[in-house]
């Protein structure tokens, strides 16, 4: 990104830090609840009680000679972090590694009886399952007789606001439009929602793409904007991009797009009509799911594969969903917040848009008055709390 000027890298090694208590207090509370989630053997849990010595007071180590992706990693750059320590190196590639690690673990990849198994799909699904999931279905039976734009404009605050979904289905147009008028809607730090629109008009052929982030109640509101978008021809065709194999606990991959797609269509009222279009639109390729080996890089976009360059810049539209793919857009780089977000996402091939809740440290795309009254109301709590949200597109 020539023309973006430079800001440090992330790192995990500075004691009070967000990203310091990611790997010092996150991973191996992981660590504990993969392992009381599932009846793993006397071998996976030596693996685990050595995955957690090693990222919380050793070293990182290479991958075993036989790992079927160990070139992949030391072309991702293990060869250059093996031997230091996890707090050192960037922590975007720490988290990532440390999540490949984990799987490694409880023997997902190796031949036998635990192979494939997700070690988080028992918290996917209990989320998937819950009361609130019902209630937030259920909000979609007052939604069906609003108008198109009302209706797309609930299901896309819903989208960006994952399992807080039932806010976003009580937001209408209007009011999303008066608040607007003065400032970004309520909980809001940039709102580029009417840009997002223009890209997708109705009667539009194009291809939408979407990068998915979590599985459960925040993958299911993301569903029912495709599949809006789909009916009302806002875009042709839409492709899924979900995660090749569990990765950050909740991201999602096929398997949970297939449970959440069963889940609508085994609801009652307007989420079973949204689950039947969504089916039909997966058996007849107006919906497809792609799972590239890229998206549990620990890289961001911008080194992005000539494949995946290639497919996102035929895109209409390709939406990043989450925190985790915004770091990965933008760069994991404590940007002054006012950096534009254009400038950091010109490596990108085509439009893009970015719909997140925020969750770390990483922002950019803010004018100075909109952080200024963020840092004098909430000191650097809004950055990571998960209670301010952005659109941002750059056409």
């Amino acid at each position: 990104m020539p023309s973006t000027p430079s800001a440090p890298v992330l790192l995990g090694n500075e004691p009070g830090s967000f990203p310091h208590s990611v790997l010092a207090e996150r991973h191996p509370a992981v660590i504990r609840q993969v392992r009381e989630a599932f009846p793993y053997g006397p071998e996976q849990h030596r693996a685990l009680d050595a995955l957690l010595d090693s990222c919380t007071k050793g070293v990182i180590e290479e991958l075993p000679a036989d790992a079927h992706d160990r070139d992949r990693w030391q072309a991702w750059g293990l060869g250059q972090y093996a031997g230091r320590s996890w707090f050192d190196v960037p922590w975007l590639w720490s988290e990532s590694y440390f999540y490949r690690r984990l799987l490694e673990a409880v023997g997902y990849f190796a031949p036998g009886p635990w192979q494939g198994i997700d070690p988080f799909r028992p918290f996917k699904l209990a989320e998937l399952d819950s009361p609130e999931t019902d209630e937030e279905l259920a909000a979609l039976d007052a939604l069906e007789s609003e108008p198109p734009p009302r209706r797309a404009a609930a299901l896309l605050h819903g989208s960006l606001w994952g399992n807080r979904a039932d806010l976003g289905f009580r937001l209408s147009a209007a009011g999303a439009q008066a608040a607007r008028a003065t400032q970004p809607a309520p909980g809001l730090v940039a709102d580029d929602s009417e840009t997002l629109w223009s890209l997708l008009p109705p009667s539009r052929a194009g291809t939408l793409c979407l990068v998915a982030d979590n599985a459960g109640r925040e993958l299911v509101p993301d569903l029912l904007l495709v599949a809006h978008l789909l009916a009302h021809g806002s875009a042709e065709r839409a492709v899924l991009h979900v995660k090749p194999y569990p990765y950050y606990v909740s991201d999602a991959t096929t398997a949970d797009v297939v449970d959440a797609v069963r889940r609508l269509t085994a609801a009652p009222g307007a989420a079973a009509g949204y689950g039947r279009r969504l089916w039909s639109a997966l058996t007849d390729g107006r919906l497809t799911v792609r799972a590239h080996p890229f998206s549990c890089s620990p890289l961001p976009y911008a080194a992005m594969p000539g494949d995946l360059r290639e497919e996102f810049g035929a895109a209409t539209l390709t939406v990043f969903k989450g925190d985790l793919n915004y770091r990965r857009l933008v760069g994991d780089h404590l940007w002054p917040p006012t950096t534009p977000f254009a400038d950091v996402t010109d490596h990108f091939p085509g439009p893009v848009a970015a719909l997140r809740t925020l969750k770390s440290d990483v922002i950019t795309g803010l004018d100075a008055s909109t952080e200024a009254a963020l840092d004098a109301t909430e000191g650097g709590h809004w950055r990571v709390g998960g209670v301010h949200a952005l659109i941002q597109v750059r056409p």
